[in-house]
């Protein structure tokens, strides 16, 4: 990109999601004057604090990735650092084959470097053909393969129906046999380039895993919830004089013929010197047809995923679950939720506000299965309840129900979805002082959504580097237990 807008130029942040608001927090330490502009009434888009029974719970996302730096280090600088926890226990389930399993351990997103790691979980037959890998003439994985294909021709479909698939699934909503291995999961593609057999190549990517690994948990949560983080974030913004303006829509960007950007949010306009845009791929889009219409054309074709979260508070006294954190559900099992979360087990602080009480959480919805979130709330509640009394035999009435729905809530990263990022940005290089970021290009968890707006940030400021490094190596975005 050309150009570089620096110093206390007139900055404009379309969006305030976790993306919008860490993008708006990297433009004020350039120096910038940043205005954020959030169309619905609330920051934090798809990090939703509230409360059941009068405990405090997420209603949406509810951990960090904490391996990587950007999110755990955003909370820190905006006063949350001793709010960040561990989760109290990391061991999950899966509910497959009619009982609760343990979840097997040595893989890299289901992919196991040994057949014993998924001893339980497969059928002999299934644990036999991951034998055959080794002896399997090499699998070329081109420019990009999905995860499904790749890993079913390597060492068999029960790995992926059994475990890839819900352990993709919580991540992204999605079909393991349509995600790209080289967007979701980049390690496992670097990996199969370079390796002939899928099991030695895991072995490879957890022996440097180990030797390699920080000390300290692989996920963070926040007392009180993740959605606490947004708001933290808006009022540290708030405090250093941004401004942020919610139920206000963006309905026109458009070049100036002299320099900078000419926004337009209702009976507002603003001059920009440069706009951050950080809104889902159908409202980008929308934004950007005017000036982009290549990047629009793009952006327009990203799906998305719809789910809904059902959160239930139980008497503790009527109430026993097994150990651990949660479970999660492949979909050739054909029960209707996906994931629960034990949530009061999982993290501590909710235990502490309400010890009588316990919090599960429910999901519900996959790409392209609409049909399920057809059915009103209080059908939700009953088919959580009932697979929930399958899985764990729950029978107690709960005392308070909470279900959020997350309509296109999820993007989608399907074969090639590297290539169609690298596009958008490349429709946008000759537009100076604009940049674009968010859930919908380099990775969908929380630090992947703040790396993405860090790199947006510093493009519009003429630095390149994080942006061309993340087109390159998108974020994985790794399973958090059961239940995300």
């Amino acid at each position: 990109m050309s150009g570089s807008h620096t110093g206390s130029g007139r900055h404009v942040v379309v969006g305030a999601g976790i993306a919008g608001l860490a993008a708006a927090h990297r433009l004020r330490e350039h120096g910038a004057r940043v205005t954020v502009l959030e169309a619905s009434d609330r920051v934090g888009g798809k990090l939703l604090p509230g409360e059941i029974a009068g405990v405090r719970v997420d209603l949406g996302a509810e951990s960090l990735l904490a391996r990587r730096p950007e999110a755990v280090g955003l909370a820190r600088a905006v006063g949350l650092a001793g709010r960040l926890q561990p989760p109290a226990t990391a061991t999950a389930l899966l509910w497959t084959r009619g009982a609760l399993r343990p979840m097997p351990k040595g893989h890299v997103m289901g992919v196991p470097g040994t057949a014993e790691a998924l001893a339980g979980v497969l059928s002999d037959e299934g644990l036999a053909r991951i034998g055959r890998d080794a002896d399997l003439p090499r699998t070329e994985v081109g420019d990009d393969v999905a995860v499904g294909e790749y890993v079913a021709a390597r060492v068999g479909r029960e790995v992926v129906d059994r475990l890839v698939e819900p352990l993709l699934g919580g991540v992204y909503a999605g079909d393991a046999y349509r995600i790209s291995m080289r967007s979701a999961v980049p390690q496992l593609f670097e990996a199969a380039r370079t390796h002939t057999s899928l099991t030695e190549a895991v072995r490879g990517i957890q022996a440097k895993s180990a030797a390699s690994a920080p000390a300290g948990p692989v996920f963070m949560g926040i007392a009180g919830g993740v959605g606490t983080l947004p708001l933290a974030v808006a009022g540290a913004l708030r405090a250093d004089g941004v401004e942020i303006l919610t139920g206000t829509p963006v309905t026109e960007l458009r070049r100036e013929p002299e320099d900078g950007w000419r926004v337009v949010a209702g009976d507002r306009t603003l001059r920009a010197d440069g706009v951050v845009v950080a809104v889902p791929a159908p409202a980008a889009a929308a934004l950007l047809r005017a000036e982009a219409p290549g990047a629009a054309a793009e952006l327009a074709g990203v799906e998305y995923a719809s789910m809904a979260l059902i959160t239930l508070a139980y008497r503790r006294a009527e109430t026993a679950l097994p150990e651990g954190s949660g479970f999660l559900v492949p979909p050739v099992d054909g029960r209707t939720i996906k994931a629960s979360t034990f949530a009061s087990a999982k993290w501590g602080w909710i235990a502490e506000e309400n010890p009588d009480l316990v919090v599960l959480r429910a999901s519900v919805g996959r790409h392209g299965e609409t049909e399920i979130l057809d059915r009103d709330d209080a059908g939700l509640v009953e088919v959580s309840r009932h697979d929930l009394k399958a899985a764990v035999g729950l029978d107690a009435a709960p005392v308070a129900t909470r279900v959020t729905r997350w309509q296109d809530g999820l993007p989608q990263y399907p074969v090639g979805h590297h290539a169609r990022v690298a596009r958008v940005r490349e429709h946008l290089a000759g537009l100076a002082g604009l940049a674009v970021c968010g859930a919908a290009y380099d990775g969908v968890g929380v630090p992947a959504c703040i790396a993405s707006a860090y790199a947006a940030a510093d493009q519009i400021h003429g630095d390149l580097h994080a942006v061309q490094e993340l087109t390159a190596h998108p974020v994985q975005s790794l399973h958090g237990g059961a239940g995300e």
